[in-house]
């Protein structure tokens, strides 16, 4: 790494429910991961979350022939919500710092819907019911 490179980031913001994720990954010769200044490891205890967070470094790179895969140390601020939606926010997060910083994997995690943000959320309880839609038993007299 250069002296032009060392210390330029690039910044993306990943949202999931109510979790938001700032994520900011820089080239590194050396790859980590750290959440909220614990590595991933620590923070995601279940192997399913680790790997949904790394998925689009897996899956939406594209490696041509002779080139080396690019190692990042990732830095990631998330708050908001429960671990899994967490998961999914750092996810949308990276992948959209991975397509700003190579445009030609765009078109591979947007196929895969890595760079959409999923807009389903809990609904709001309305007076009267007992749920979002759930009523109160009718009863005839």
């Amino acid at each position: 790494m250069d002296k032009e490179t060392k210390g330029k980031y690039i910044e993306a913001i990943g949202r999931r429910k109510t979790s938001t994720a700032r994520v900011r990954i820089s080239e590194s010769s050396k790859a980590s991961f750290k959440v909220n200044d614990m590595d991933s490891k620590e923070y995601f205890k279940t192997e399913g979350e680790r790997r949904l967070i790394l998925d689009p470094m897996v899956k939406g790179q594209k490696t041509g022939e002779g080139k080396v895969a690019l190692k990042w140390n990732v830095e990631v601020h998330v708050v908001g919500g429960g671990v899994h939606s967490q998961a999914e926010a750092i996810r949308h997060g990276l992948a959209r710092a991975l397509a700003e910083f190579n445009p030609e994997n765009r078109a591979e995690l947007k196929t895969l819907g890595f760079l959409k943000r999923d807009p389903r959320a809990k609904e709001r309880r309305k007076f009267g019911l007992k749920k979002a839609r759930k009523a109160p038993q009718w009863s005839k007299r």
